[in-house]
């Protein structure tokens, strides 16, 4: 285990003792083997982690979890800025767990999202045109409250609870050689790296209109990029996480960008060849792959995280 993950208190140690303590509140969720043939990409075999069955629909209710019982909440409860799917998660983790909570989310916000924290019961406030607005609405509402404020990806326990992805991965899948990771303020991406550290090659993928691992690996350090495209409500904050960096600088093989096109064409793909229904944020990681963006060699054994899978307006044909 490398020093800069045991000093950031991300370790696989403290990963496994927050999947113990969250187990009971969330969903082992399945994984598919498939050959790559099937998907156009010759002797690969892949391996998809069915993270948008989680409860919420997507993987960050492991972290909304993972705060919610390792920090202390005040009695006004907890606030979050989301762009919709760690809303929802909050909402939930929230609701199941007695406590008072609201929400900060964008007007671009998809209804299916905004919808899901309605129905858990969150006290919902939209306004602003992206996360970073949300954020701070979120921000102005913590300081005069009181608030405990939960991040959707830099915060340690929010990294500590997407972690668990890996560990239950690896329960599961002992044999991939790289893992195929959607990337927006990084939080999925950091708790993944901090448990696998190194033993298999990790893929970022993000949207060319949203490059956040890109520009900052680019700079040196966390900077602003473009907030936009298709999946804009789940992978567009404008910065990668500042706890989140150094961790995706050490263990990040490289970052795969990806087009709004190819992301409809591997939403499209899954629902064809898995009657899987992603979002267009849980569809990015396999768009690496079927768009060429990432090309495996004949033989790897790829895995492909789905992430989330909250959305109405699905037209992908009979």
């Amino acid at each position: 285990m490398s020093q800069l993950i045991a000093a950031e208190g991300v370790s696989r140690e403290e990963i496994a003792r927050t999947e113990r303590l969250i187990r009971p509140r969330i969903r082992r969720t399945p994984v598919v083997e498939a050959d790559g043939v099937e998907f156009g990409l010759g002797r690969t075999r892949l391996c998809f982690k069915l993270e948008f069955l989680q409860h919420a629909g997507s993987f960050k209710t492991r972290g909304a979890f993972a705060n919610l019982l390792l920090r202390s909440i005040p009695p006004v409860g907890v606030a979050a800025a989301s762009g919709g799917n760690h809303g929802a998660a909050v909402a939930f983790a929230a609701r199941t767990l007695g406590i008072p909570a609201k929400i900060f989310v964008p007007s671009i916000s998809s209804p299916a999202k905004i919808e899901r924290i309605r129905g858990y019961g969150a006290e919902l406030v939209v306004g602003g045109q992206g996360y970073a607005d949300a954020l701070a609405a979120s921000e102005d509402w913590v300081k005069s409250s009181g608030a405990l404020p939960v991040h959707a990806f830099d915060q340690r326990e929010t990294l500590l609870g997407q972690g668990t992805i890996g560990l239950e991965w690896e329960d599961q899948s002992d044999h991939l050689d790289t893992l195929v990771v959607a990337v927006g303020g990084g939080g999925l991406i950091g708790g993944i790296c901090a448990w696998y550290a190194g033993k298999v090659r990790i893929i970022a993928v993000e949207p060319e209109r949203a490059p956040t691992l890109a520009r900052a690996l680019a700079a040196g350090k966390p900077v602003d990029a473009e907030a936009g495209g298709i999946a804009a409500d789940s992978l567009a904050p404008r910065r990668i996480g500042e706890q989140v960096f150094p961790i995706a600088k050490q263990f990040v093989d490289r970052v795969a960008l990806v087009t709004d096109e190819s992301i409809r064409a591997a939403q499209m793909t899954l629902w064809d060849r898995l009657r899987v229904v992603a979002e267009p944020g849980g569809a990015a990681a396999f768009a690496a792959l079927a768009s060429g963006r990432y090309q495996p060699e004949p033989g790897e054994r790829v895995g492909v995280l789905v992430s989330g899978g909250n959305t109405i307006a699905v037209n992908f044909g009979q």
